[in-house]
């Protein structure tokens, strides 16, 4: 299984897990969450590329990997990626060098599922 398969695989199993105990916050927050990502003033594609900012200034490699998911969906180019990059890491500072790489590893094994 590669890098892609075994994060979706995890991520699909946990989350099962997790609405399985029927915690009615729980389920309103992650519904906000998907709301928040729907188109409205800004388009899907947008809000995906600043979600993976903000998770790479946070550090986040499991909301990293996640919309560079979305953002390899919704057609983002190679080279908006790296510019994402570099606004994460003018944003973060170089605590987020680490998660960068982290995320370029990624985002290859999704191009190398085409």
């Amino acid at each position: 299984m590669n890098l892609v398969e075994e994060f979706n695989a995890y991520r699909a199993k946990m989350n099962e897990r997790i609405l399985a105990h029927d915690n009615k916050v729980i389920k309103r927050f992650w519904s906000l969450d998907n709301q928040t990502y729907q188109a409205g003033a800004l388009d899907v594609k947008t809000k995906e590329m600043l979600g993976l900012v903000a998770s790479m200034v946070l550090r986040c490699d499991d909301c990293i990997k996640y919309h560079l998911g979305k953002c390899y969906d919704l057609e983002v180019s190679t080279e908006q990626i790296f510019e994402i990059f570099a606004v994460a890491n003018m944003v973060g500072g170089s605590i987020c060098i680490p998660h960068t790489r982290r995320a370029v590893e990624y985002w290859e094994s999704l191009m190398d599922q085409a």
